[in-house]
């Protein structure tokens, strides 16, 4: 057997059929399913600073709606 030598280095410059076809969204449903980005306001952000804090005070405001509302599991 022969080992094939690899040329691992960077060309000064690449052409666009060197590239392959490029398919516009082809990973976008994937990202959408392992990501949930929220953007809050500047106050919420200052007040509750890390993701744990956030976390904790949606959790909590969740046990609070479903004690006093008597929300089931399943009910969003």
């Amino acid at each position: 057997m022969k080992k094939v030598k690899k040329k691992d280095e960077i060309r000064s410059e690449y052409k666009r059929e060197d590239l392959g076809v490029g398919v516009r969204g082809k990973y976008y449903e994937a990202y959408q399913e392992s990501h949930n980005v929220v953007l809050l306001k500047p106050e919420v952000a200052k007040a509750f600073p890390t993701e744990e804090a956030v976390n904790e005070a949606l959790m909590s405001l969740i046990r609070v709606a479903k004690t006093s509302m008597g929300l089931t599991k399943g009910s969003t």
